[in-house]
C-alpha cells in the first residue's frame, strides 16, 4: 500500500507517573501531508487551504522558525543540518491543521522515506507555550516488529512547569499506512515520568471528511491549548512541584547522537 496524504482520528493519551499520579485522554485527530502534495490539495479541496485563510488550512509559518520558509524547505534544512541525506527524499508531516485560523500543535511529526520506499529519519517539532519550537532530528533505526521503529534522543528546550527542562525522549512510531502510532516517553534523573500516546485510523483526505470533522471536532484546536492549561491547573491544585524555566531559542534544530532505547 502507498502512503499518500490523509486524516487520523484516535485518541491521545497521557499519564504522568510521579510525583502525583495523573491521566488523561482526549478524542483528537490529525492530517498526514505529503509535503510534495499541499499545493494540489489545495487547489481539489474547498475547505482546505494553504496560506490562506479556510475553515481548514495550512501555514508554513506554523513550523520551523517561523519566517514563511515553506515546509519542504524547513525539513530538508533540518535533515542537511544534522548531516542527513535530503535529496529525493519524500516527506510527510503529522500534525494538527488550522481551524477557522488557529492551532497550537504540541508535537508534529515529519516521516522521512528513503527512494527505496523505506522509513529513514524521523523529525520530532515540539512546541512549547512559551513561543519556542525545536526539531528533533533522529534515524528511524531499524524497522521492529508490528512494523514499529523507536528512537532516543536528549531533551534540549523546555516544555513545561512540572517537567525538568533536561532529561531523554524515548520515541516510537510506526508507518502510518492504515493506522499512525506516535509514543513519546519521558525521562529525567530520577527515572521515567510521562508517557504519551497518540493512536488513530487512517481516512481519506476530502470535503465530506472534513465537513464532518467539523461535525464531531468543533473548535478542536482551540479546546488543545484550553485543555493544555487546564490540566497544568489540575497538576497544580494536586501539589505537584513547579521547575523552574529555562529560555531556549525561538527555533532550533537537535541532532544529538541517539541514545540507547527502551522498548
Amino acid at each position: 500500500m502507498a502512503l499518500d496524504s490523509g486524516i487520523y482520528c484516535g485518541h491521545v493519551v497521557h499519564k504522568r507517573v510521579r510525583p502525583k499520579p495523573h491521566a488523561l485522554d482526549y478524542r483528537v485527530f490529525s492530517f498526514l501531508l505529503d509535503l510534495d502534495e499541499i499545493v494540489p490539495l489545495a487547489n481539489r479541496l474547498r475547505l482546505f487551504s494553504y496560506n490562506t485563510w479556510n475553515v481548514f488550512s495550512f501555514y508554513d509559518r506554523d513550523h520551523g522558525a517561523g519566517d514563511r520558509t515553506s515546509i519542504s524547505e524547513i525539513a530538508r534544512a533540518a535533515l542537511d543540518e544534522a548531516g542527513l541525506p535530503s535529496e529525493h527524499r519524500r516527506i510527510f508531516l503529522l500534525s494538527y491543521p488550522r481551524i477557522f485560523g488557529y492551532v497550537f500543535n504540541p508535537l508534529s511529526v515529519f516521516y522521512v522515506y528513503a527512494p527505496s520506499g523505506d522509513l529513514e529519519t524521523l523529525i520530532y517539532e515540539v512546541n512549547n507555550t512559551f513561543g519556542e519550537r525545536i526539531s528533533y532530528v533522529v534515524p528511524a533505526g531499524i524497522r521492529q516488529a508490528k512494523n514499529v521503529y523507536a528512537q532516543s534522543c536528549a531533551k534540549d528546550m523546555f516544555v513545561s512547569p512540572f517537567a525538568a527542562g533536561h532529561g531523554q525522549y524515548g520515541f516510537v512510531v510506526n508507518d502510518p499506512l492504515d493506522e499512525a502510532l506516535v509514543a513519546v516517553n519521558f525521562s529525567d534523573g530520577d527515572g521515567p515520568l510521562i508517557k504519551t500516546l497518540f493512536r488513530g485510523r487512517r481516512s481519506d483526505l476530502s470535503d465530506a471528511s472534513l465537513l464532518k470533522l467539523l461535525v464531531r471536532y468543533p473548535l478542536f484546536t482551540l479546546k488543545v491549548i484550553a485543555a493544555i492549561h487546564f490540566e497544568a491547573a489540575k497538576l497544580w491544585f494536586k501539589g505537584v512541584p513547579l521547575t523552574e524555566r529555562h529560555v531556549s531559542p525561538r527555533y532550533a534544530v537537535s541532532h544529538s547522537k541517539q541514545l540507547r532505547v527502551e522498548l
